[in-house]
């Protein structure tokens, strides 16, 4: 049976206060809000904080304020998963966040998990998501009490693999972060949130929170969510697509965002395939097109599930599904065809 480390635990009711017990406790303090990923990772020995600061009191993380006047829309960092993925005014421009949210794990588990914990997920990797006696047989790795990343072993850099569902569905919809600490606040770009480092995956520093997910206003847009997985629920992505346009007159496509999701250590803009779309309408060639450019930026190590191999070839798939989706088409078929594809 593996066993939580001892810790201690504390219970701030406000944000400020949560503010000034993290930056008084230090780098070995940790924010808590689900659990759902940080408590077995704390029994696997990944993760060891001294301190847990447990957000679900806090009020002011647990809001939502959905956009209807054109204002923009904002999430607190500690609304369930299960919450979001049951809203029903989540449609058309916010589908692909609903979606994303209702793929993660079990029914048991997004009653618990947050949107910020999701956000700040950990990376994962073949050679990290093992018990503490697995990893000290292989003299650990670079992402945790090791010094060689057994994924790319000349490489100085982690290359364990982003798995938020959320992030990449976030990005495409332009969404920002308010990070605070006991020193003030600051707002980033989500995609601002990530490095491409799986040792080191976010920018937000230890004495801050995120608390906050923000949206300006998605009126006019549509957008999707697509998951590779083995499973048909509870398994983490191994490959992502998350896609959203702005469509004008004639469907001609004004803006549009797609984000690879699960194939590095950060969700990754294909910018250059967004790009191709704009001024066109969705059909055919500009799909197939834009599939073909968000594939080359997608480059899957053998650290997760499925040959890397075929995974980037699902990534174009996937880009052409997600598009014809938001086209108008009916894919439902494509979705449940891939699910009994990869359980074979």
């Amino acid at each position: 049976m593996m066993r939580l480390p001892l810790f201690a635990f504390r219970a701030p009711t406000s944000l400020e206060e949560a503010a000034r017990i993290l930056d008084g406790e230090g780098p070995q303090a940790m924010p808590l809000a689900g659990g759902t990923d940080l408590l077995p990772n704390m029994k696997r020995r990944q993760q060891v904080p001294k301190t847990l600061l447990s957000l679900r009191g806090i009020a002011q993380l647990n809001g939502t304020q959905i956009d209807k006047s054109g204002s923009g829309s904002r999430f607190g960092a500690c609304v369930t998963l299960s919450d979001i993925a049951a809203d029903a005014r989540l449609r058309n421009g916010l589908s692909a966040l609903a979606q994303a949210a209702s793929f993660v794990a079990t029914p048991h588990i997004r009653n618990m998990a947050t949107l910020g914990g999701n956000l700040c997920l950990d990376t994962r990797c073949n050679y990290y998501d093992q018990n503490y006696e697995w990893r000290k047989a292989i003299d650990f790795c670079l992402k945790k009490d090791g010094d060689t990343c057994w994924v790319a072993p000349g490489s100085a850099k982690c290359m364990a693999v982003s798995s938020t569902d959320t992030a990449p569905a976030l990005m495409a919809l332009g969404a920002r972060v308010r990070l605070v600490s006991r020193n003030g606040e600051r707002e980033i770009s989500l995609s601002d949130l990530y490095r491409s480092d799986g040792q080191f995956y976010l920018t937000r520093q230890p004495n801050e929170i995120l608390a906050e997910v923000l949206l300006d206003s998605l009126r006019g847009w549509k957008s999707t969510y697509w998951k590779l997985r083995r499973r048909g629920s509870f398994d983490f992505p191994v490959l992502s697509v998350a896609a959203a346009v702005r469509s004008g007159i004639g469907g001609v496509v004004e803006e549009a965002r797609i984000v690879i999701g699960s194939a590095a250590s950060r969700p990754l803009l294909a910018s250059d395939a967004a790009e191709t779309l704009i001024g066109r309408v969705l059909d055919g060639d500009a799909i197939a097109e834009a599939a073909t450019l968000a594939a080359r930026i997608a480059k899957p190590l053998d650290n997760t599930d499925f040959d890397m191999s075929w995974r980037k070839k699902v990534a174009a798939e996937f880009v052409s599904y997600a598009l014809r989706e938001l086209r108008g088409e009916d894919v439902s078929n494509e979705r449940r065809s891939f699910t009994h594809t990869t359980l074979a």
